[in-house]
């Protein structure tokens, strides 16, 4: 939904590598409905606590429960909260200092984009799933706007980040796995409880009964059965009992009932062993350019936000229990 969408849209944003810097004050020094106050401006506690809702969201997409209040990982997670919010505040500040602009035109360009994509264009379903969520249109947009602020900053702080061919080329010829794909094979299996079962179906199949149909019918992996029992083994995915006799095999031959953790196995080679292959360096360049160059990037962004967060150390100051931990955690992305 649209909701949870918008929470990774804007968890999305610049962000530095550790907590939010600044005095862990009294009530009296930020607003009774505040949680911090950064260089004189206030996040609120609605704000805090719609941002965590959309956190939630975004868990529930993800089919994730929230950590439970008091645990070490919901501390985690409402200090990411509290430093992402301040960290808004402080790209909005640096944005204005920077020339940036957004305009209204653009942020409503981007939400027509969401709306499309989520509703098909449909208004109605739109804001019905927002006031479902407890947003407004003014929340979303807020978001909107932040997020496109942050892309922007991000571009112009990184812009003269490059990446060179000796660089390229050395981080191929230092990770080889990374462009190797493993020997692999077509076969199909049928996984039952007992070994008597097993034992029974390899009667079935002496018999001449027709391999895919018994998975069908009797197989307990029931993604696999649907197929037939087909799967791709690629060699070091499976558990070593089943990849020793599947690799062995002789193309179009079934095993003797064959034992792993998960029960007992039947297993058939569908196809000849698919050998490891090696991708040339032709091949992956433009790929290793593009993740090195985004990693420099995102280096960079951390460095720049750090200082910033420095540069507003004294300036900031939080509602008790809401200074963010040491380290968050949190690092940068493209927006």
């Amino acid at each position: 939904m649209l909701a949870a969408a918008l929470a990774a849209l804007v968890a999305a944003g610049c962000s530095g590598g550790g907590g939010s810097s600044g005095s862990d004050t009294s009530s009296a020094a930020v607003p009774a409905d505040a949680i911090a106050v950064v260089d004189g401006t206030p996040i609120t506690r609605a704000e805090y606590d719609r941002f965590f809702r959309q956190t939630e969201q975004a868990y529930k997409a993800q089919g994730r429960d929230l950590p439970k209040a008091g645990t070490p990982e919901y501390e985690q997670l409402k200090s990411q909260a509290v430093d992402y919010l301040v960290q808004r505040v402080l790209l909005q500040k640096q944005a204005t200092a920077l020339g940036i602009q957004v305009p209204e035109a653009t942020v409503q360009k981007r939400l027509k984009d969401l709306v499309d994509q989520y509703f098909e264009g449909d208004q109605a379903k739109y804001k019905a799933e927002i006031k479902k969520q407890g947003l407004t249109e003014d929340d979303v947009v807020t978001d909107i706007k932040a997020q496109l602020i942050n892309q922007k900053v991000f571009d112009q702080v990184t812009k003269g980040v490059t990446v060179t061919p000796d660089e390229v080329k050395k981080y191929y010829d230092e990770h080889p796995k990374d462009f190797t794909t493993p020997d692999s094979r077509q076969v199909a299996h049928i996984l039952v409880k007992t070994e008597k079962e097993a034992d029974d179906i390899k009667a079935q199949l002496d018999a001449g009964a027709d391999f895919a149909e018994l998975a069908k019918k009797y197989s307990t992996d029931t993604a696999s059965a649907k197929e037939g029992g087909k799967l791709t083994d690629e060699k070091g995915s499976f558990v070593p009992e089943f990849e020793k006799v599947a690799f062995a095999l002789e193309t179009g031959k079934y095993s003797d009932p064959t034992k792993t953790q998960f029960g007992w196995h039947v297993i058939k080679a569908l196809e000849d062993t698919t050998p490891s292959k090696t991708q040339s360096f032709e091949d992956v360049k433009g790929q290793i350019e593009q993740q090195l160059l985004q990693q420099k990037k995102n280096e960079k962004m951390n460095a720049w936000v750090d200082d910033v967060k420095q540069k507003y150390a004294d300036q900031i100051s939080f509602a008790a229990g809401f200074k963010p931990l040491a380290n968050t955690g949190t690092t940068s992305t493209s927006p």
